[in-house]
Protein backbone atom coordinates (compact mmCIF):
# COMPACT_ATOMS: atom_id res chain seq x y z
CA UNK A 1 0.00 0.00 0.00
CA UNK A 2 1.19 3.49 -0.90
CA UNK A 3 2.13 6.09 1.86
CA UNK A 4 -0.45 8.48 1.82
CA UNK A 5 2.44 11.04 2.21
CA UNK A 6 3.70 10.79 -0.84
CA UNK A 7 0.98 11.26 -2.62
CA UNK A 8 1.92 14.63 -4.34
CA UNK A 9 5.19 13.14 -5.63
CA UNK A 10 5.47 12.81 -9.07
CA UNK A 11 6.01 8.46 -10.39
CA UNK A 12 9.07 7.82 -11.89
CA UNK A 13 8.38 6.00 -14.93
CA UNK A 14 11.84 5.14 -15.81
CA UNK A 15 15.21 4.04 -13.29
CA UNK A 16 18.95 4.31 -13.81
CA UNK A 17 21.37 1.78 -13.11
CA UNK A 18 23.97 2.65 -11.21
CA UNK A 19 26.10 0.05 -12.17
CA UNK A 20 30.13 -0.20 -11.48
CA UNK A 21 29.59 3.34 -10.78
CA UNK A 22 32.34 5.41 -12.62
CA UNK A 23 35.08 3.48 -12.87
CA UNK A 24 37.50 4.86 -15.38
CA UNK A 25 37.94 1.13 -16.51
CA UNK A 26 35.00 0.80 -17.52
CA UNK A 27 36.05 1.06 -21.36
CA UNK A 28 37.99 -2.30 -20.46
CA UNK A 29 35.32 -3.53 -18.53
CA UNK A 30 33.14 -3.32 -21.99
CA UNK A 31 35.79 -5.08 -23.61
CA UNK A 32 35.85 -7.83 -20.98
CA UNK A 33 32.07 -8.64 -21.30
CA UNK A 34 31.88 -8.98 -24.56
CA UNK A 35 34.75 -11.37 -25.20
CA UNK A 36 32.44 -13.10 -22.29
CA UNK A 37 29.12 -13.01 -24.07
CA UNK A 38 30.60 -13.71 -27.70
CA UNK A 39 32.10 -16.72 -26.35
CA UNK A 40 29.39 -17.84 -23.83
CA UNK A 41 27.04 -17.80 -26.77
CA UNK A 42 29.10 -19.27 -29.19
CA UNK A 43 30.33 -22.52 -26.53
CA UNK A 44 26.71 -23.19 -25.54
CA UNK A 45 25.07 -23.27 -28.72
CA UNK A 46 28.01 -25.51 -30.15
CA UNK A 47 27.20 -27.83 -27.11
CA UNK A 48 23.35 -27.58 -28.34
CA UNK A 49 24.60 -28.62 -31.82
CA UNK A 50 26.56 -31.40 -30.71
CA UNK A 51 23.59 -32.65 -28.78
CA UNK A 52 21.17 -32.89 -31.50
CA UNK A 53 23.69 -34.06 -34.10
CA UNK A 54 26.21 -36.41 -33.02
CA UNK A 55 24.16 -40.11 -32.31
CA UNK A 56 26.08 -41.06 -29.29
CA UNK A 57 24.83 -37.66 -27.05
CA UNK A 58 21.46 -38.78 -27.63
CA UNK A 59 20.96 -40.12 -23.59
CA UNK A 60 18.93 -38.10 -20.90
CA UNK A 61 22.53 -36.63 -19.35
CA UNK A 62 23.18 -35.61 -22.52
CA UNK A 63 19.61 -33.97 -23.41
CA UNK A 64 19.71 -32.40 -19.78
CA UNK A 65 22.62 -30.82 -21.06
CA UNK A 66 21.78 -29.41 -24.24
CA UNK A 67 18.52 -27.85 -22.16
CA UNK A 68 20.90 -25.92 -19.57
CA UNK A 69 23.13 -24.80 -22.76
CA UNK A 70 20.04 -23.30 -24.05
CA UNK A 71 19.23 -21.70 -20.77
CA UNK A 72 22.15 -20.38 -20.24
CA UNK A 73 22.47 -18.55 -23.47
CA UNK A 74 19.04 -17.12 -22.79
CA UNK A 75 20.13 -16.30 -19.23
CA UNK A 76 23.01 -14.16 -19.97
CA UNK A 77 21.04 -12.29 -22.98
CA UNK A 78 19.22 -11.32 -20.76
CA UNK A 79 21.38 -9.29 -18.73
CA UNK A 80 24.83 -8.65 -20.62
CA UNK A 81 23.42 -6.73 -24.04
CA UNK A 82 21.88 -3.71 -22.20
CA UNK A 83 25.18 -3.28 -19.58
CA UNK A 84 26.92 -3.48 -22.82
CA UNK A 85 25.37 -0.50 -24.30
CA UNK A 86 25.43 0.98 -20.96
CA UNK A 87 29.21 0.47 -20.63
CA UNK A 88 29.82 1.87 -23.95
CA UNK A 89 27.61 4.91 -24.11
CA UNK A 90 27.44 5.24 -20.87
CA UNK A 91 23.30 5.94 -21.38
CA UNK A 92 22.02 3.62 -18.25
CA UNK A 93 18.66 4.96 -18.13
CA UNK A 94 15.59 1.71 -18.98
CA UNK A 95 12.42 2.47 -18.64
CA UNK A 96 10.08 0.75 -16.09
CA UNK A 97 8.03 -2.08 -18.48
CA UNK A 98 11.68 -2.80 -20.01
CA UNK A 99 13.21 -2.76 -16.38
CA UNK A 100 10.21 -5.40 -14.91
CA UNK A 101 10.62 -7.24 -18.57
CA UNK A 102 14.29 -8.03 -17.58
CA UNK A 103 13.78 -8.98 -14.78
CA UNK A 104 10.84 -11.27 -15.79
CA UNK A 105 13.22 -13.36 -18.12
CA UNK A 106 16.26 -13.10 -15.72
CA UNK A 107 13.70 -14.75 -12.67
CA UNK A 108 12.29 -17.40 -14.63
CA UNK A 109 15.88 -18.33 -15.87
CA UNK A 110 17.18 -18.39 -12.57
CA UNK A 111 14.54 -20.52 -11.52
CA UNK A 112 14.49 -22.69 -14.41
CA UNK A 113 18.20 -22.98 -13.74
CA UNK A 114 17.43 -24.28 -10.37
CA UNK A 115 15.00 -26.65 -11.04
CA UNK A 116 16.79 -28.00 -14.00
CA UNK A 117 19.57 -28.95 -11.87
CA UNK A 118 18.03 -30.72 -9.91
CA UNK A 119 16.36 -32.80 -12.37
CA UNK A 120 19.92 -33.62 -13.82
CA UNK A 121 20.96 -34.26 -10.02
CA UNK A 122 17.72 -37.06 -9.92
CA UNK A 123 19.16 -38.06 -13.43
CA UNK A 124 23.18 -38.73 -11.76
CA UNK A 125 21.45 -40.69 -8.75
CA UNK A 126 19.28 -42.94 -10.97
CA UNK A 127 22.19 -43.73 -13.08
CA UNK A 128 24.11 -44.57 -10.14
CA UNK A 129 21.65 -45.55 -7.46
CA UNK A 130 19.55 -47.49 -9.55
CA UNK A 131 21.38 -49.01 -12.88
CA UNK A 132 19.05 -51.36 -13.65
CA UNK A 133 16.06 -49.19 -13.88
CA UNK A 134 17.54 -46.11 -14.97
CA UNK A 135 16.91 -46.89 -18.93
CA UNK A 136 12.75 -47.38 -18.00
CA UNK A 137 12.53 -44.87 -15.63
CA UNK A 138 14.36 -42.34 -17.56
CA UNK A 139 12.77 -43.02 -21.24
CA UNK A 140 11.94 -39.83 -23.71
CA UNK A 141 8.93 -38.87 -22.76
CA UNK A 142 9.87 -39.11 -18.94
CA UNK A 143 13.22 -36.64 -19.42
CA UNK A 144 10.45 -34.03 -21.99
CA UNK A 145 8.54 -34.14 -18.78
CA UNK A 146 11.06 -33.20 -16.47
CA UNK A 147 12.83 -30.48 -18.80
CA UNK A 148 9.36 -29.08 -20.19
CA UNK A 149 8.02 -28.96 -15.74
CA UNK A 150 11.68 -27.13 -14.94
CA UNK A 151 10.85 -24.91 -17.73
CA UNK A 152 7.25 -24.04 -17.43
CA UNK A 153 7.29 -24.48 -13.32
CA UNK A 154 10.06 -21.25 -13.82
CA UNK A 155 8.69 -19.06 -16.15
CA UNK A 156 4.79 -19.63 -14.60
CA UNK A 157 6.28 -19.43 -10.86
CA UNK A 158 8.80 -16.01 -11.71
CA UNK A 159 5.21 -14.73 -13.00
CA UNK A 160 3.76 -13.97 -9.93
CA UNK A 161 6.63 -12.04 -8.59
CA UNK A 162 7.01 -9.86 -12.05
CA UNK A 163 3.12 -9.24 -11.58
CA UNK A 164 3.66 -8.09 -8.15
CA UNK A 165 6.27 -5.64 -9.09
CA UNK A 166 4.24 -3.97 -11.92
CA UNK A 167 1.81 -3.19 -9.18
CA UNK A 168 4.01 -1.18 -7.26
CA UNK A 169 4.42 2.60 -7.00
CA UNK A 170 8.06 4.30 -7.57
CA UNK A 171 8.28 8.04 -6.49
CA UNK A 172 11.53 8.40 -6.30
CA UNK A 173 14.47 8.37 -6.04
CA UNK A 174 15.15 5.96 -9.67
CA UNK A 175 18.42 4.70 -8.90
CA UNK A 176 18.71 1.02 -9.27
CA UNK A 177 22.63 0.24 -7.32
CA UNK A 178 23.54 -2.74 -9.67
CA UNK A 179 23.64 -3.47 -13.22
CA UNK A 180 20.97 -5.01 -13.93
CA UNK A 181 17.29 -4.93 -12.73
CA UNK A 182 16.75 -7.47 -9.85
CA UNK A 183 13.88 -7.97 -7.27
CA UNK A 184 15.47 -6.89 -4.23
CA UNK A 185 17.04 -3.79 -5.16
CA UNK A 186 13.55 -2.73 -6.86
CA UNK A 187 11.27 -3.76 -4.21
CA UNK A 188 13.67 -1.41 -1.74
CA UNK A 189 12.41 1.37 -4.67
CA UNK A 190 9.16 1.04 -4.10
CA UNK A 191 6.98 3.73 -1.64
CA UNK A 192 4.66 0.86 -1.13
CA UNK A 193 4.25 -1.16 1.96
CA UNK A 194 7.83 -3.47 1.22
CA UNK A 195 6.15 -6.18 3.90
CA UNK A 196 3.61 -8.08 1.53
CA UNK A 197 6.11 -8.21 -1.15
CA UNK A 198 9.04 -9.19 1.37
CA UNK A 199 6.34 -12.44 1.66
CA UNK A 200 6.08 -13.33 -1.65
CA UNK A 201 9.95 -13.33 -2.68
CA UNK A 202 10.41 -15.28 0.68
CA UNK A 203 7.88 -17.84 -0.16
CA UNK A 204 8.85 -17.81 -4.08
CA UNK A 205 12.81 -18.09 -3.08
CA UNK A 206 12.14 -21.21 -0.73
CA UNK A 207 10.10 -22.93 -3.36
CA UNK A 208 12.22 -22.55 -6.48
CA UNK A 209 15.72 -22.06 -4.79
CA UNK A 210 15.80 -23.24 -1.58
CA UNK A 211 13.96 -26.67 -2.29
CA UNK A 212 15.95 -27.92 -5.95
CA UNK A 213 19.12 -26.98 -3.55
CA UNK A 214 18.11 -29.37 -0.93
CA UNK A 215 16.74 -31.81 -3.28
CA UNK A 216 20.17 -31.71 -5.18
CA UNK A 217 22.22 -32.14 -1.98
CA UNK A 218 19.62 -35.04 -0.84
CA UNK A 219 20.31 -36.70 -4.92
CA UNK A 220 24.14 -36.48 -4.30
CA UNK A 221 24.17 -37.58 -0.72
CA UNK A 222 22.54 -40.43 -1.94
CA UNK A 223 24.95 -41.00 -4.93
CA UNK A 224 28.37 -40.46 -2.49
CA UNK A 225 26.94 -43.25 -0.42
CA UNK A 226 26.25 -45.69 -2.96
CA UNK A 227 29.62 -44.77 -4.97
CA UNK A 228 31.53 -45.56 -1.39
CA UNK A 229 29.67 -48.97 -1.18
CA UNK A 230 31.36 -49.68 -4.58
CA UNK A 231 34.02 -52.51 -3.66
CA UNK A 232 36.57 -51.50 -6.54
CA UNK A 233 38.54 -48.26 -7.06
CA UNK A 234 38.23 -48.14 -10.41
CA UNK A 235 34.36 -48.91 -10.09
CA UNK A 236 34.27 -45.86 -7.54
CA UNK A 237 36.42 -43.58 -10.19
CA UNK A 238 34.20 -44.29 -12.60
CA UNK A 239 30.94 -43.52 -10.85
CA UNK A 240 31.94 -40.45 -9.31
CA UNK A 241 33.23 -38.63 -13.16
CA UNK A 242 29.96 -39.33 -14.26
CA UNK A 243 28.75 -36.75 -11.95
CA UNK A 244 31.98 -34.77 -10.88
CA UNK A 245 31.04 -31.99 -13.38
CA UNK A 246 27.58 -31.59 -12.60
CA UNK A 247 28.35 -31.48 -8.90
CA UNK A 248 31.16 -28.75 -9.57
CA UNK A 249 28.33 -26.92 -11.59
CA UNK A 250 26.07 -26.98 -8.32
CA UNK A 251 28.21 -25.90 -6.22
CA UNK A 252 29.25 -22.87 -8.14
CA UNK A 253 25.88 -21.63 -8.79
CA UNK A 254 23.92 -22.66 -5.64
CA UNK A 255 27.20 -21.48 -3.97
CA UNK A 256 27.45 -17.65 -5.01
CA UNK A 257 23.60 -17.39 -5.50
CA UNK A 258 22.37 -18.42 -1.99
CA UNK A 259 25.56 -16.34 -0.67
CA UNK A 260 24.57 -13.15 -2.37
CA UNK A 261 20.38 -13.32 -1.59
CA UNK A 262 21.08 -14.86 2.27
CA UNK A 263 23.34 -11.71 3.54
CA UNK A 264 21.23 -8.45 4.32
CA UNK A 265 21.00 -5.75 1.88
CA UNK A 266 23.36 -3.64 3.56
CA UNK A 267 25.50 -0.82 2.01
CA UNK A 268 28.92 -2.74 3.63
CA UNK A 269 27.86 -5.81 1.48
CA UNK A 270 26.46 -4.32 -1.56
CA UNK A 271 29.77 -4.45 -3.61
CA UNK A 272 29.90 -8.08 -2.32
CA UNK A 273 26.47 -8.88 -3.67
CA UNK A 274 27.34 -7.29 -7.06
CA UNK A 275 31.01 -9.53 -7.36
CA UNK A 276 28.46 -12.49 -6.55
CA UNK A 277 26.00 -11.50 -9.04
CA UNK A 278 28.70 -11.28 -11.81
CA UNK A 279 29.52 -14.87 -11.05
CA UNK A 280 26.31 -16.08 -11.17
CA UNK A 281 25.02 -14.15 -13.92
CA UNK A 282 27.73 -13.84 -16.63
CA UNK A 283 30.50 -16.19 -15.61
CA UNK A 284 28.67 -19.41 -14.57
CA UNK A 285 27.20 -19.65 -17.92
CA UNK A 286 30.30 -19.60 -19.51
CA UNK A 287 31.97 -22.14 -17.30
CA UNK A 288 29.49 -24.44 -17.08
CA UNK A 289 29.73 -25.59 -20.58
CA UNK A 290 33.67 -26.03 -20.37
CA UNK A 291 33.64 -27.48 -17.24
CA UNK A 292 31.12 -30.38 -18.78
CA UNK A 293 33.07 -30.50 -22.19
CA UNK A 294 37.00 -30.59 -20.63
CA UNK A 295 35.72 -32.82 -17.85
CA UNK A 296 33.57 -35.06 -20.51
CA UNK A 297 35.00 -38.21 -22.48
CA UNK A 298 31.64 -38.06 -25.20
CA UNK A 299 31.62 -34.67 -25.82
CA UNK A 300 34.88 -34.12 -26.23
CA UNK A 301 34.76 -37.16 -28.54
CA UNK A 302 32.16 -35.63 -30.22
CA UNK A 303 33.78 -32.39 -31.08
CA UNK A 304 36.45 -34.35 -32.26
CA UNK A 305 34.29 -36.32 -35.04
CA UNK A 306 32.74 -32.64 -36.07
CA UNK A 307 36.32 -31.19 -36.27
CA UNK A 308 37.43 -33.99 -38.25
CA UNK A 309 34.15 -33.51 -40.74
CA UNK A 310 34.87 -29.77 -41.14
CA UNK A 311 38.12 -30.65 -42.41
CA UNK A 312 37.17 -32.64 -45.34
CA UNK A 313 34.13 -30.17 -45.65
CA UNK A 314 31.37 -31.74 -44.89
CA UNK A 315 30.46 -29.09 -42.25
Amino acid sequence: MANPEQGNQTFITEFILLGFGTLPELQILFLLFLMIYIATVAINLLIVALVVTDQCLHTPMYFFLGNLSCLETYYTSTILPRMLVGLLTEDRTISFNACVTQYYFFGSMAATECLLLAVMSYDRYLAIHKPLHYAACMRGRSCLQLAGGAWIGGFLGNSITTLSISQLTFCGPNGIDHFFCDLIPLVKLSCNDPQLMEMLTFTLCLIFTLVPFLLTLMSYICIIMTILRIPSTMGRQRAFSTCSSHLIVVTIYYGTLLIAYMFPATNTLRDLRKVLSVIYTILTPLVNPLIYSLRNKEVKEALRKAHRKCRVGQC
